[in-house]
């Protein structure tokens, strides 16, 4: 048997705790299928005293995570401290330049510098493996990376963040509204430290961004995303979805149109019986869709100490095996930067609308779409409130620019109060 695989581990939070906790307690299960032991020989966090229900006291300790990335005794990275900047960029950049292989759970550090990182673990030679950083202990990156690598990838779309769902499921379930649930959600601390990062679609978006980059060859584009979160759902809006039939989910969605790379993350309304449409809670679910296999569905959960120590854990038994793949399943310097188009694809909407209750207001509203180019499929008038009423609007496919138009023009109709809602109706 080869000698032992190293391991430094840079952040001992939830995830780096159960990294520790995997190591320990299936050793010889690692060694026989990895070929090799695989053992940790140092540390890094900011206090070296916390308790973290394991214990860290047979390993080299640093300070300062940089350092560790040089020392002697370390064979593979582990970063597992987050952030798009700071010690975690300083950490991988360092360990690459030293010739070290990488693993990382850090999605918005590849966001934000994955071609950079790419380029470099080309230069050095070194790994730099990222399971972890979508989809939690869905093994969704290595899909697309071996599994589906002869296949052209037509989209790839799902479901990238628990909190949202959970957010989404409890408020059909319980039927409470939006604020209600997310003070709940804080309490039971499935938030991030800034709520924006889950519910404004950031942390979901820089999953996306990755997995477009290497379902279609593309460097990484996370500013090319458009991305809406789940603040302005209300809870009318899922019993209205509910009463036609679907559910609502924070959906992302990458699809290489004729206009170029279309990456979008937003509230959309799915068939309530589509895989999409069923799963609740924190569950995760990611869509790939190849020319040669079809569709494939990958469901599981998509945070917690264990899925997510568990794909750290299958990136360092690859490296072990020395299986080596280039970062985004290509040479980086053949990554193309993709022409951003913005809803290339045309799509039903559901629209929300808060109407004053008097003649010809229904007549306006259905003159001031059919200008912007979007047609009625459907319309109802729910139940009076004071001198205004709710009405609910499914249109015929549409451009998300004609809907953008309509959307501005509405609220100068001199019928339609407050801010009209829109959200897409997605072909899943």
């Amino acid at each position: 048997m080869q000698s032992p695989l190293r391991l430094g581990i840079a952040g001992l939070g939830t995830v780096g705790a159960g990294v520790i906790r995997i190591v320990e307690r299936h050793a010889e299960m690692i060694a026989a299928r990895a070929g090799r032991p695989v053992t940790i020989s140092a540390v890094s966090a900011r206090n070296r005293t916390k308790d973290r229900g394991i214990d860290i006291s047979a390993y080299g300790w640093e300070d300062n995570p940089v350092a560790l990335a040089t020392r002697e005794d370390v064979d593979v990275v582990v970063e597992l401290m987050g952030g798009s900047e700071g010690p975690a960029k300083a950490t991988v950049e360092t360990a690459i330049a030293a010739g070290r292989d990488v693993v990382t759970a850090n999605k918005a550090l590849l966001a934000h510098h994955g071609q950079e990182l790419a380029e470099a673990a080309d230069r050095a030679g070194v790994a730099l493996r990222f399971e972890a950083a979508v989809a939690g202990g869905i093994p969704v990156i290595k899909s697309l990376l071996e599994g589906l690598a002869g296949n052209r990838i037509g989209r790839v779309m799902g479901v990238m963040n628990g909190t949202c769902n959970y957010i989404l499921t409890r408020m059909q379930e319980a039927g409470l509204p939006y604020d209600e649930v997310f003070e709940e959600a804080r309490r039971l601390g499935y938030l991030e430290a800034d709520p924006t990062l889950d519910v404004g679609g950031i942390d979901a978006g820089h999953k996306l961004a990755i997995l477009a980059a290497i379902a279609f060859g593309t460097r990484v584009a996370f500013d090319d995303i458009e991305i809406e979160g789940i603040e302005r759902v209300t809870i009318e809006d899922i019993r209205h979805a509910a009463d036609m039939g679907y559910r609502i989910k924070l959906l992302g969605v990458a699809q290489m149109t004729d206009a170029g790379l279309e990456q979008r993350m937003a509230p959309c309304l799915v068939p309530a019986t589509s895989p999409l449409g069923q799963i609740e809670n924190a569950t995760n679910m990611v869509v790939i869709e190849g020319d040669s296999v079809g569709q494939v569905v990958l469901r599981g959960a998509g945070a917690g100490q264990g899925p997510t120590a568990s794909a750290v854990m299958g990136d360092v038994i690859d490296i072990a095996r020395g299986i080596r793949l280039p970062v985004f399943g290509q040479p980086a310097d053949t990554l193309v930067r993709a022409e951003p188009a913005r809803s290339a694809v045309e799509a039903p909407f559901y629209l929300r609308l808060e109407l004053e209750d008097r003649p010809g207001a229904l007549a306006r509203v259905a003159a001031t779409l059919g200008d912007a180019g979007v047609s009625i499929n459907r319309m109802r008038q729910y139940g009076h409130a004071g001198q205004s009423a709710p009405v609910l609007v499914v249109t015929h496919p549409t451009s998300r620019a004609a809907m953008d138009a309509a959307l501005t023009a509405l609220p100068g109709t001199g019928v339609v109060l407050g801010a009209p809602f829109a959200l897409r109706i997605e072909d899943v």
